[in-house]
């Protein structure tokens, strides 16, 4: 009885088996386009001129969000050499410098903060359109005061 018992569990098993092993019609993939290069197709926002004027308390708003949000990449300085640059493997451009700056529009700038790019999360919802303006004036403002030389707050004090 048990020879017969383990017999008809084997043939259950493989029945069972041989089920699940089956392979399911193919299914043919969508053809993929290729992607469209980089410069090919820009948003309609990188065309957009910053509608925000830059004033001191716009400037001082987005300068606290940038150390609470930025700074730990981007420098608190915005110079690319922020605490997080070294450990994740990060090449960050030096926004003191203005030619880092002088192709880019602020339309773009605003997509980069909004949508993010490479290993960098955008703001998305998260901000509402005036104040990631700000942020674009904050980070012009940083190449038109601290040029390629280093911050003066960089210095170490007597």
């Amino acid at each position: 009885m048990r020879t017969a018992l383990a017999c008809f569990s084997v043939i259950v098993l493989a029945a069972i088996s041989l089920g699940f092993g089956k392979q399911e019609p193919t299914q043919e993939k969508p053809k993929e386009n290729p992607p469209p290069a980089a410069d090919a197709v820009k948003p309609a926002t990188a065309d957009r001129k910053n509608p925000v004027a830059p004033t001191p308390e716009g400037l001082s708003a987005a300068k606290k969000m940038f150390g609470y949000d930025c700074a730990m990449c981007h420098g608190a300085a915005g110079d690319g050499k922020g605490d997080m640059v070294e450990s994740m493997k990060l090449t960050m451009k030096n926004w003191r410098d203005p030619q880092s700056l002088g192709t880019m529009t602020d339309g773009e700038l605003y997509e980069i903060i909004i949508k993010g790019k490479g290993k960098m999360t955008g703001e998305g919802d998260r901000l509402p359109p005036d104040k990631v303006w700000n942020m674009v004036n904050y980070v012009r403002a940083l190449a038109k005061k601290g040029g390629a030389a280093p911050a003066a707050d960089a210095a170490p004090k007597q």
